[in-house]
């Protein structure tokens, strides 16, 4: 075989010094001398793919493996399919490399990355892994395997994965953040801290790394500290919407709502991913314009809880003279939120309002209106269960019950911190099923309906959730009850605006910021609900038992 231009050694060398310009200079060379150089033309084209010159990178990998079907040249291709986003064929790619060649370790990393991306993690998990077994020290498998574990909320084994990265390497920057945010999502603040500034140690100004040190730092009570990290943060990223909203929610979880509210207003911001339907384009947003003689649309967002709870801002509005007032919500929601006295309309979909001069996210309004502690509008109730709906519950509800005691023990699933708010059963309530005199009644929706089905042994559950068809339904019961007991959802918000007594099971960890710090009441619904918290991180059991000797304490 004959030797290697000398264009083209040198511009290898230049290669893997990552010295780019010299290296393309040197392909280049090469071929003006032989432009039939294989490898000359694979490794230009991967360098053209590394900066971004798709089409001609892609055209040089095509010669390439036009002159020699290999394995590496597929895999290379594979990569640039896989970063311009088409994932069949970076797939087919990766397979035909691995048929050439199965001990090709790069085949497998990216037809990993593929499957990642094809949401099929099984696969992608089984082609991760045998990377790692071809090349034992590659960072990049090893961290994305770690990343899959970690999205498919498998994260003890994620964190296993990244601190073996770390051991071959330890200053490997995407390891120690993702270390950080498994150890952060499994509630471990201490330790994903310590990850966080090994992380920054590295590279001071990982903007990522620095915000998430605040919401350690928070999930640890050092509130300070987590305002500094935010701040930090936001001085090397002024515009990153996700470190607003996390000092929004670190502010307004103080109290501090006037300072809150502010930064609260970037939940919205283009760059953060949000599931909610957008007003319409080409309409206004109230951003506090005289509202005489205007109509106005309360557009809806995030959860049923919240357009609940901030629907009492209704009133208010009004009394700027609004003409009229439109509240859109979810159609769960519809009836009971026609019950509303200072609505005018209730909307499901944008196709049922018509022409407005205005509109405005709910959870804006505290903003507009300055609201404090001492001004929250807290007048109970604000919404009402409708008699028709009331009798046609009546017979489900018996009336020899002494006391009669809603359960909802689960939120939604697809809440980001439903593992720490819902419970993970009934059996950590046993303790209320020993206070003598109580019915229960099941309003469970959705997950955990299944579980009043077969309640626990000696304490029947009489389980309503099946027959809850909607929001009004739930007032319905919620009016005939002596008390809700409930996690942190829709069903406590709605007790609350009935002015029902409510008791709200509230996690230590990952506490939504309405709830405040300390506290066992709220100014969002004074008078009738009372909050328990966990004592220790996890412990419904020990909570339960305080609610069980504050049940009876309760007298008929």
């Amino acid at each position: 075989m004959p030797p290697e231009p000398p264009n083209f050694q040198a511009a290898f060398e230049a290669h893997l010094a990552g010295r780019l310009d010299e290296a393309e200079r040197g392909y280049r060379a090469t071929l003006e001398h032989d432009p039939h150089h294989a490898d000359a033309l694979h490794l230009l084209g991967v360098v053209l793919s590394a900066r971004g010159v798709w089409i001609e990178g892609e055209a040089l990998l095509r010669r390439a493996l036009a002159l020699r079907d290999d394995a590496h040249f597929h895999a290379s291709l594979a990569e640039l399919l896989l970063r311009r986003g088409r994932l069949q064929e970076a797939e087919t790619s990766s397979r035909r490399a691995i048929e050439i060649d199965p001990r090709c370790g790069l085949a497998h990393f990216y037809l990993a990355e593929t499957l990642t991306r094809t949401a099929s993690p099984r696969e992608a998990e089984t082609a991760y892994r045998r990377a790692i077994d071809l090349e034992p020290r590659s960072l990049a498998a090893r961290n994305n395997l770690g990343n899959l574990l970690m999205g498919e909320n498998r994260l003890e084994e994620g964190i296993a994965v990244f601190r073996e990265v770390l051991e071959i390497d330890g200053t490997y920057i995407h390891a120690l953040y993702n270390l950080g945010m498994a150890l952060l999502r499994s509630v471990r603040p201490a330790e994903a801290e310590a990850a966080f500034r090994r992380a920054l140690a590295v590279q001071p100004d990982h903007r990522d790394a620095l915000h998430n040190l605040g919401t350690a730092l928070k999930l640890t009570g050092r509130y300070d500290e987590a305002q500094a990290a935010y701040g930090q943060t936001l001085a090397l990223a002024p515009d990153f919407a996700d470190a607003h909203w996390n000092l929004a929610v670190l502010l307004l979880t103080q109290g501090r709502l006037t300072e809150g509210w502010p930064h609260a207003e970037a939940r919205y911001a283009p760059q953060r991913a949000s599931k909610d339907i957008p007003p319409p384009a080409g309409t206004t947003q109230w951003q506090g314009k005289p509202l005489e003689g205007k109509s106005l649309v309360l557009w809806h967002e995030q959860g049923y809880g919240d357009c609940v709870q901030f629907a009492r801002y209704a009133p208010l509005l009004k009394a700027l003279g609004v003409r009229h007032l439109t509240l859109m919500c979810p159609a769960p929601l519809e009836p009971l939120m026609e019950t509303l006295d200072s609505v005018d309309a209730v909307a499901t979909h944008s196709g049922q309002i018509g022409q407005h001069d205005f509109w405005t996210y709910p959870l804006s309004l505290p903003l507009r209106f300055g609201t404090t502690l001492d001004t929250i509008p807290d007048s109970l109730p604000y919404l009402r269960a409708a008699p028709e709906r009331i009798e046609r519950w009546r017979a489900h509800l018996p009336k020899e019950a002494a006391l009669k005691v809603g359960l909802v023990w689960k939120g939604f699933a697809g809440n980001q911190h439903d593992a720490t708010r819902s419970l993970p059963g009934l059996a950590p309530l046993a303790p209320l099923w020993k206070v003598p005199g109580v019915t229960f009644f099941s309003l469970q929706k959705g997950q955990g309906e299944d579980e009043a089905a077969v309640p626990p042994a000696g304490q029947p559950i009489v389980n309503l959730g099946s027959a809850i068809n909607d929001f009004a339904d739930t007032a319905a019961i919620i009016a005939q009850l002596d008390l809700l007991i409930a996690v942190d959802t829709a069903a406590a918000h709605v007790a609350g605006a009935l002015g029902k007594p409510c008791w709200l099971m509230l996690p230590r960890d990952w506490t939504d910021w309405r709830w405040l710090l300390e506290r066992d009441d709220t100014p969002w619904y004074p008078g009738v609900m009372r909050l328990f918290r966990q004592s220790a991180s996890g412990d419904w059991r020990e909570l339960a038992e305080r609610m069980a000797d504050a049940l009876r304490q309760l007298e008929k």
